[in-house]
């Protein structure tokens, strides 16, 4: 990410709080949908962002949700692996974020 950012450090920081901030509303919004489409949408951006950032098992669970929404296959097998990886990698930001 400090290509991106051009190694600001408080650049990073702000935009992994800003996807910490959207993974955690992901979670949410997947839990209240029933609509795949929306879920399709939702899944799409995630992906984008995570790998924005670096986030690869996050962006790898949003393309199987995108998948199974786009294909009308049940998705609880890929939403409880997003909800996984959003946990995980808000945990790992949670700790840079901590520590720096």
């Amino acid at each position: 990410m400090s290509r991106q950012t051009l190694g600001d450090r408080s650049v990073e920081r702000e935009v992994l709080a800003l996807f910490r901030r959207q993974a955690r509303q992901v979670l949410f919004q997947l839990d209240a949908l029933n609509n795949p489409s929306n879920r399709l949408e939702i899944a799409h951006a995630l992906n984008g962002s995570a790998k924005g950032v670096g986030a690869w098992r996050v962006a790898s669970a949003a393309a199987a949700l995108e998948t199974a929404a786009r294909h009308g296959l049940p998705a609880g097998d890929a939403v409880a692996a997003l909800a996984e990886a959003i946990s995980e990698v808000c945990g790992e930001i949670d700790d840079l974020l901590t520590d720096a």
